[in-house]
């Protein structure tokens, strides 16, 4: 597939478009500052500080400053209400979607259920059957080991002294 313009052609084409794209934004940079002193000047008449006494000129600027102060506060709520509202927007966009999708979320709530609640409702509701757990352990029962009393220690030690104790450790060893 051939293309309609050659590459020189497409170049020159798009750099003639780029610059009378900037020179449309010069002019709408331009056309939007003298709107706005326009505006200004319409709004507010020029300050005529010449025959003022200082006590006047303190006082013009507290006016001032006050006017700014009001000024911030109302920008500053605006800017939380717009923030609030996007916040809003995108949560109800958000469930938009969810509903679009047709999977509805529930809301989650933490619940304490007990065991024989969680199996009953594995099972069927028809067959309620509680589960002993504990029943089907096994029971481990320890060996009672035989156990030598404990005697005075000296008395073992004549009884294996000598030719019967060798005796005797021979017989018990078989």
């Amino acid at each position: 597939r051939k293309p309609k313009y050659s590459a020189t052609r497409r170049l020159l084409l798009k750099s003639k478009l780029l610059k009378k794209a900037a020179s449309m934004l010069v002019a709408e940079i331009e056309e939007k500052k003298l709107e706005k002193q326009r505006v200004v000047s319409e709004s507010y008449p020029p300050l005529k500080l010449s025959g003022l006494s200082v006590q006047q000129l303190q006082d013009l600027c507290k006016d001032l400053h006050q006017k700014i102060d009001v000024v911030d506060e109302t920008r500053y709520d605006m800017e939380v209400k717009v923030a609030k509202n996007e916040n809003e927007q995108i949560e109800s966009l958000r469930q938009k979607i969810v509903n679009l999708k047709g999977i509805k979320r529930p809301s989650l709530k933490r619940v304490k259920k007990t065991t024989d609640d969680v199996l009953g409702a594995y099972t069927d509701a028809s067959k309620l059957m509680k589960a002993d757990f504990k029943a089907n352990l096994k029971t481990v029962k320890k060996d009672d080991e035989k156990r030598e009393e404990v005697t005075d220690w000296r008395k073992n030690v004549e009884a294996m002294s000598g030719m019967e104790g060798r005796k005797k450790l021979f017989n018990a060893g078989q």
